[in-house]
């Protein structure tokens, strides 16, 4: 059995919090950039925090202690320092790319010939989209068209530099920024607020969700509607694909987690968030379960959720009950590590707060069903002649 995940190291704003920011001070979303090099945080007050990953645990103390102080310049590995990002409006979504290098004779404004470069999109309060350069902090685009608060971003995972954005005004929008940020698409279906998109690692299928009972799976090749999954209860806030794209996990207000074969539409299984002792106030009171995050470890073996009784849970792929328990403040997002081992999480109050997470050695018949299971959609998988046994575990059904 796991650990219980520990916690390593909290950031906090290093402006003093004003009562009139009360509302705007939240960390409603963290990221790490893809090889793990920077981490983002919004951590309120129309700000984005940039910071170059430590990877030593003493490291991360001592960024905890200069989190605390106004000024904080953190140095990793003698060259990267934090940065900040004025983005002048409430930051809701991030979502990291990394921009190709650009060839002899071609004339990139982003990047310096023959090297590559790391952008940073951020989705704001009025609808804008505003995405960075991380080295240098320089803005490349503002991106316009949606009409209210940009709520999660999602860049195809090919380095393609396809954008995706989930608004409240009830659309997903598609972006372009390899043609100047052009918008490709618009998406209309979803009749509330869209929380949370998320595009698979194939880059064939994005799912989205919003305050309604259904999640919406699109192709990322046509941006046209797949289907509708139908199951839970209430609002569906966040949602996540597996590594392989052969999974896709839903978090609802309903305290529930369904598990869905996205290419079938079937409900493997359903993690429902059962309060814990624990999850008692002083009062006696015992808070709710409505989640608000989920999201899949790197090897596709684990998932961390986030609920509002104040609990991080981790669970077990195969297991229906959290294997792993950890007492936080009011969370809002989790995120892992892209090489796994650490689970950040942004509260309510504008912290980052990072935990330990087990690390896995994947069996050799897991790492066989991931990669075959990149390239093989559930259907190839049931046309294969092979036994049922087989077919029944590469299609994730031998829980």
């Amino acid at each position: 059995c796991p650990e219980e995940p520990v916690l390593l190291a909290e950031l906090k704003p290093g402006r003093p919090q004003r009562y009139d920011w009360k509302s705007s001070c939240e960390t409603w979303s963290v990221a790490f950039s893809p090889d793990g090099a920077w981490f983002a945080w919004s951590q309120g007050h129309c700000v984005v925090k940039l910071i170059p990953w430590p990877l030593e645990e003493a490291e991360l103390k001592t960024l905890e202690r200069k989190s605390r102080g106004s000024k904080a310049e953190v140095r990793s590995r003698g060259v990267a320092k934090e940065k900040t990002l004025e983005c002048g409006q409430i930051v809701w979504g991030l979502a990291f790319s990394a921009w190709p290098a650009a060839e002899e004779g071609e004339t990139d404004p982003t990047c310096t010939v023959g090297l590559p470069c790391l952008i940073l999109a951020t989705g704001l309060n009025d609808g804008q989209i505003k995405v960075w350069e991380v080295q240098t902090g320089h803005l490349l685009f503002s991106l316009l068209g949606h009409q209210d608060v940009v709520r999660d971003l999602s860049f195809a995972p090919n380095g393609s530099l396809i954008l995706v954005s989930a608004s409240r005004d009830k659309t997903l929008r598609v972006w372009d920024l390899s043609r100047d940020g052009r918008q490709v698409q618009v998406l209309s279906g979803h009749v509330q607020w869209v929380y949370c998109c998320s595009i698979s690692p194939d880059c064939s299928m994005l799912c989205s969700v919003a305050g309604e009972k259904s999640a919406l799976l699109w192709s990322m090749r046509s941006y046209t509607l797949i289907r509708r999954l139908e199951g839970h209860q209430s609002s569906v806030v966040s949602c996540d694909f597996s590594p392989d794209s052969a999974l896709l996990v839903t978090a609802s207000y309903d305290a529930c987690v369904i598990m869905w074969d996205p290419y079938t539409g079937e409900q493997l299984r359903t993690l429902r968030h059962v309060p814990l002792h624990s999850a008692l106030d002083y009062s006696g009171e015992v808070h709710t379960s409505s989640l608000r995050s989920v999201c899949f470890s790197p090897e596709g073996l684990y998932l961390a959720t986030v609920a509002d009784d104040r609990l991080l849970r981790i669970w077990a792929l195969e297991l229906r009950s959290p294997v792993a328990f950890a007492p936080m403040t009011n969370g809002l997002c989790c995120m892992y590590f892209p090489h796994g081992g650490f689970i950040a999480t942004g509260t309510r109050d504008g912290h980052v707060q990072f935990w330990t997470a087990p690390r896995v050695l994947s069996s050799l018949k897991h790492l066989c069903r991931k990669a075959l299971r990149t390239f093989l959609t559930t259907y190839q998988v049931l046309a294969l002649p092979i036994p049922r046994k087989l077919k029944e575990f590469l299609t994730y059904r031998t829980f």
